[in-house]
């Protein structure tokens, strides 16, 4: 992606939107699909699960944190439009993650697989759970689209928000705070930290509360004070302390359903393998991968076309028009970056109150290991 040996737009737009495709249609939902799926198979015990997803994701959150805050700075200062720097950065990366992700194959086990296999006898043909049967049995399973339905609002709002947050801190914020209008990028990196740092300490308090209370209870209350803080930013009106105040408050009400989604995923592969005999790892994680992937480019696709829609000119980087075009473009960025979010977290909260598998999960973890038996 960050090669680009042409001088020509056009060509240089094509090898873009194939590298963009290769990475984010190819390689990266190999990688993510089975990296999600290690959290069902590596332990039935759905305690060590919660724990399991939630250092998981503080992982992947922490990272995700860390560039967002370190990075506008870093394009700022140093990378600006030099596409040398970009390369090399971008290399260094690459070759960390390929380190990172080696480390991962030598140190992982798949305890509910090696359960599985070890009960067939060396004379025993194993048998295959076809896709079809697979679909077949999510697709009649409430629970599943329940927690699929959920997911996919929390993610695709939390990806419409980060894809407008740069152009909130330009066109919207105030950004006199800093002494300087133009200084967007010092409020990007706030608003980045006043989102980490409660998503940070929530990552000590979500695990013994939903051990204690129950996922679905924690990750219900946790979308309804997400909701408040996102009502608290919007009332900011674009200033700034007001603002980064509810942005903390809704990523502290986040943190349980960030923590805790594979975890319920990985509940609701138990609960059908109980109804159908079957796991439907493989599909479930599948889909739980595209949703993930997709959302970022359908949700960038789907901000650029309102921004055009508002007058905005992406290419120039202005906006253009009168008074009331300019406005407008204001509403779309803030409808991006708070008002979708904040409305997804009401919708959410109200499907993971119908999310009750947890109730019945010990004793029908118990009826599978008796047929294994």
């Amino acid at each position: 992606m960050f090669v680009v040996p042409f001088q020509d737009d056009t060509a240089r737009m094509i090898w873009i939107a194939v590298a963009y495709n290769l990475y984010y249609a190819v390689a990266y939902p190999i990688y993510n699909t089975a990296n999600s799926t290690l959290i069902p198979v590596s332990t039935r015990d759905s305690r060590q699960r919660g724990a399991l997803a939630s250092f998981t994701n503080v992982a992947g959150l922490g990272v995700m944190g860390t560039g967002s805050m370190v990075f506008p700075i870093l394009v700022s200062f140093a990378l600006k439009e030099k596409q040398e720097r970009w390369f090399l950065t971008m290399l260094a990366i690459a070759i960390f993650s390929a380190l990172t992700i080696y480390l991962q194959f030598m140190f992982t086990r798949e305890r509910v697989t090696e359960e599985l296999m070890s009960k067939k006898s060396a004379s025993e043909e194993k048998k295959t759970v076809s896709l079809s049967m697979q679909l077949k049995a999510v697709t009649r399973e409430k629970m599943w689209w329940i927690v699929m339905l959920f997911y996919m609002g929390f993610q695709w709002s939390g990806a419409m928000k980060n894809g407008s947050m740069s152009y909130y801190c330009k066109w919207v914020l105030d950004n006199t705070f800093f002494g300087n209008a133009d200084a967007w990028g010092a409020s990007q990196s706030l608003l980045s930290i006043m989102g980490a740092v409660p998503m940070a300490v929530a990552a000590v308090f979500v695990v013994p509360l939903c051990n204690k209370y129950g996922k679905r209870l924690i990750c219900m209350l946790g979308m309804a004070l997400g909701a408040v803080g996102g009502v608290i930013a919007i009332l900011g009106n674009g200033r700034i302390i007001p603002v980064a105040i509810g942005v903390a408050v809704k990523c502290l009400g986040s943190s349980p359903a960030c923590y805790m989604i594979l975890a319920m995923l990985a509940d609701v592969i138990d609960h059908i393998e109980y109804k159908s005999h079957i796991r439907t790892d493989g599909l479930t994680m599948s889909i739980y991968s595209s949703i993930m992937v997709a959302a970022t480019p359908v949700c960038n696709a789907i901000f650029s076309a309102i921004l055009n829609g508002s007058g905005y000119n992406q290419k120039a980087d202005v906006a253009l028009g009168t008074a009331a075009q300019a406005a407008g473009t204001q509403a779309a960025i803030s409808a991006g970056y708070i008002w979708v979010e904040t409305i997804a977290y009401v919708i959410c909260a109200v499907l993971i109150f119908f999310f009750t598998i947890e109730k019945k999960l010990p004793q029908e973890q118990a009826e599978i290991a008796a047929r294994k038996n």
